[in-house]
């Protein structure tokens, strides 16, 4: 590449839109340039964590666009071509489209991956390959370049990843059912793609430090299969250490009780306690107006708990409906009981303490949007703007080249 196309590369990268009021070079992330080829949502959210860490992330869109750009609500308008769906993972990136089957499109991005830190991808194994845009072909374009990609079962399987699919697989939707025998649910939200978002960050970051020692890239794979089986945490183990396989239990716990029941109250409140020591159960008995409970050996340990499940749980159902749920609750807190009340997404997105988590609306998009970054640092702030969810193809160059 001359150095008169290498400047033009950068011409691509657009700045940030003035309404994003955090300097940017505030941002750890300031000057990463991300090549996003990844669509639906385990790839875009990793695109924008790292925008609201700093980072110019640069959408690359089929002519068709994104495909959630299609998933819509019945809410929604059928006009709209940033559907809640796309808007929940593309704040603060720019969109171009490109068509990956043509000679234009692929030296289009061979010329763009020379200025790029990071590329994320979610091909089915060999797909980026015909495309051209594989990691051996870009990085030989720029040897620094990371490329991270998502499949759907490793690098040798050609099947194509689907989040509800993978809950089926690797034992989710029968562990959320609502008991033995029940029928198998899948999660609420996409959380094999989520929890595969989480994966490769961890990864990227990691090859981002490696790269600060070494100046070299690296590919970063990771699969939906992998992600899943690595976060079942102790429900794996379990089957590994006893041989037993692990039981729906609806929202209840296999080793602690009561923890993750509902109960209802008297005056209608629905709430869930999540008591996971003995001193907290004694606290909670007395609460009820129960202090004989603990003395009953059935009930003295979290094991003689755990074993009386179902009497206890009857039990707490009986009591709990003659009292207040909201007297209840604010009593538990007071004696730090771990409990809470059922909340909608609406009810808990409208807490106070849910406020810092939400992106501003802007005149462009006058909606509020979710950030994918919980954490914080003292050493830099939180963006506190990013350009809404981009219209398909808003960072076209005026002549195409």
């Amino acid at each position: 590449m001359t150095n008169e196309e290498s400047a033009a590369a950068l011409t691509d990268w657009q700045p940030r839109s003035t309404q994003a009021s955090t300097p940017v070079a505030e941002l750890p992330l300031s000057g990463l340039r991300v090549l996003e080829l990844a669509s639906v949502l385990a790839g875009p959210q990793v695109g924008q964590f790292l925008a609201e860490l700093g980072a110019e992330v640069l959408k690359i869109e089929a002519p068709a666009g994104d495909v959630t750009r299609t998933w819509r609500t019945p809410a929604e308008t059928a006009a709209t071509t940033v559907s809640v769906y796309f808007s929940c993972a593309n704040w603060g990136k720019q969109s171009r489209v490109l068509d990956l089957t043509t000679p234009a499109g692929r030296a289009e991005v061979h010329r763009l991956a020379v200025t790029t830190d990071i590329v994320l991808a979610s091909y089915k194994p060999g797909d980026a390959e015909k495309l051209g845009v594989d990691y051996a072909t870009l990085s030989a374009l720029n040897p620094r370049l990371l490329y991270g990609h998502i499949t759907g079962y490793g690098a040798t399987a050609r099947r194509a990843g689907y989040d509800a699919v993978l809950q089926a697989e690797t034992g989710f939707m029968h562990l959320n059912a609502a008991g033995p025998g029940q029928e198998p649910q899948k999660m609420p939200v996409a959380l094999i793609d989520l929890l595969t978002a989480h994966q490769l960050k961890e990864g990227l970051l990691t090859a981002l430090y490696q790269r600060e020692r070494t100046g070299r890239g690296a590919l970063v794979q990771v699969s939906l299969w992998d992600s899943a089986l690595a976060s079942l945490a102790n429900q794996a183990t379990a089957a590994l250490v006893t041989g037993h396989d692990p039981e729906p239990l609806g929202s209840g716990h296999p080793s602690i009780v009561p923890y993750g029941t509902v109960y209802q109250a008297a005056d209608g409140v629905r709430l869930l306690l999540a008591v996971g020591t003995d001193h907290q159960f004694q606290h909670l008995c007395a609460v009820l107006s129960r202090p004989e409970w603990p003395q009953d050996a059935r009930l003295h340990t979290n094991a003689a708990r755990v074993a009386h499940r179902a009497e206890l749980e009857e039990l707490l159902r009986q009591r709990i409906a003659e009292v207040p749920g909201a007297e209840l609750l604010g009593e538990l807190q007071q004696r730090m009981v771990p409990a809470g009340a059922v909340r909608t997404v609406g009810e808990a997105l409208a807490q106070a303490a849910a406020q810092p988590m939400l992106l501003p609306p802007s005149p462009e998009f006058p909606y509020a949007g979710l950030r994918t970054v919980a954490f914080r640092s003292s050493t830099w702030p939180v963006a506190e703007r990013l350009p809404p969810p981009p219209m398909l193809n808003s960072a076209a160059p005026e002549v195409d080249q």
